[in-house]
């Protein structure tokens, strides 16, 4: 049995808005992973690593890794707590 795990994806240093992070990504597990002896870098032969695929919601993932019988670990995202600052903030001893 095929194992992936589906996610949202965190947004990059690069990144300022939330935009690319409304899509669940499920993405599968690499079998064997071993170290290339030439360059030093994680290799594997499964194919599957390479393979993302991308929905709207979980559900259709879910009803996606269900459909094809695929293993699936699901990492909900965590809620975040804004804090509303203003620039005086920075300059006040509490």
């Amino acid at each position: 049995m095929k194992k992936a795990k589906i996610y949202i994806p965190a947004k990059t240093a690069m990144q300022s808005g939330r935009g690319k992070q409304k899509k669940w990504v499920l993405k599968f597990e690499t079998k064997d992973p071993s170290i290339n002896p030439l360059m030093g870098w994680e290799t594997s032969t499964d194919t599957l690593e390479e393979v993302v695929l991308k929905f709207p919601s979980k559900e259709k993932a879910i009803e996606y890794a269900k459909k094809n019988n695929i293993s699936v670990t699901i990492i909900d995202p965590k809620k975040k707590e804004f804090v509303i600052k203003s620039y005086a903030d920075n300059f006040l001893k509490n």
